[in-house]
């Protein structure tokens, strides 16, 4: 069943209302028929999915082809307003990894962050929609054309791969 994005924020906001102000920014853009699509500026939205192992002492990083850094599965919703969805699929692709379980039943995190400008397309935003899953280790990993590698890598060793609050914010807010 698809639960409306505006939906899922506000249940988001139930839980932490100390992120009002970037879910207000959410609401706004939403207002726009067309955030949903890549070609919307300033910017549009975007579905991630934080994939943690099942003893949720690693998370599944791509090293991004593009931005040149290690992230989370995730890319651009392209019109389909499924934004849980869209994360699964983004982590299908970029991982390989078929077999997600959805931890939780909403939202684990939004972040709007800046993509740097290409010679093709101006700088933007990305109001990327955050899930939480859980996967097998053993699932075989493969690398996909937008990305140079995939890799488990040790919640406690994060930040050598990537020190942005952004997803550090992600691993702290996993249970204990």
């Amino acid at each position: 069943m698809l639960i409306a994005l505006e939906h899922l924020l506000q249940k988001y906001l139930d839980s932490y209302s100390h992120e009002r102000v970037i879910a207000e920014r959410y609401l706004s853009l939403l207002r726009h028929p067309d955030a949903y699509l890549r070609t919307h500026l300033p910017g549009h939205i975007t579905g991630s999915a934080f994939i943690v192992s099942e003893d949720m002492s690693k998370t599944l990083l791509v090293h991004h082809a593009k931005l040149n850094r290690w992230l989370q599965p995730g890319g651009h919703a392209d019109g389909d307003t499924d934004v849980q969805g869209v994360a699964r699929r983004e982590a299908n692709e970029e991982t390989g990894v078929m077999r997600l379980e959805l931890l939780g039943t909403g939202i684990y995190d939004l972040d709007i962050h800046l993509i740097p400008a290409r010679k093709d397309f101006p700088s933007h935003d990305h109001y990327d929609v955050r899930f939480l899953f859980s996967a097998s280790e053993h699932d075989p990993l493969v690398v996909s054309e937008e990305s140079h590698d995939v890799r488990w890598v040790a919640l406690d060793e994060l930040e050598r791969y990537n020190p942005e609050i952004s997803l550090l914010r992600m691993r702290d807010k996993l249970p204990r």
